[in-house]
């Protein structure tokens, strides 16, 4: 187990949150899942930026910590598909919106950093 992350000390469910769950990547890659099943080169076409290695880490901390299930295929070349689990399904509709709020108030956010930064 995890030793930061151990459910008996204080702060534990921050540090999972904060250092595994509600990165970035990590909320977009669970939007992009949704209710479907996709393969990576899928996953990483709905994710906009995201490159090859920060996906497959991504993918892997998801599937560690149980919010997404990889299921791979005895193909050749392998095939392995993503999906969420019950528990990565959970927050869909609070990160859905947490997304949703973001493209819509993205010119002020672009804004608001274009003044910070001069």
């Amino acid at each position: 187990m995890d030793r930061l992350a151990r459910p008996d000390r204080p702060g534990a469910a921050e540090v999972v949150l904060g250092r595994d769950v509600a990165g970035k990547w990590a909320l977009l890659i669970i939007e992009a899942l949704g209710e479907r099943t996709l393969r990576f080169g899928e996953v990483r076409g709905e994710v906009e930026g995201i490159g090859h290695r920060m996906l497959t880490q991504n993918l892997r901390m998801l599937e560690r910590n149980g919010p997404v299930d990889r299921k791979v295929h005895p193909t050749v070349p392998p095939k392995a598909e993503y999906t969420l689990t019950e528990p990565g399904r959970a927050p869909r509709a609070t990160v859905d919106a947490i997304c949703e709020w973001t493209r819509h108030h993205l010119g002020h956010i672009e804004g608001a950093r274009e003044r910070f930064d001069a």
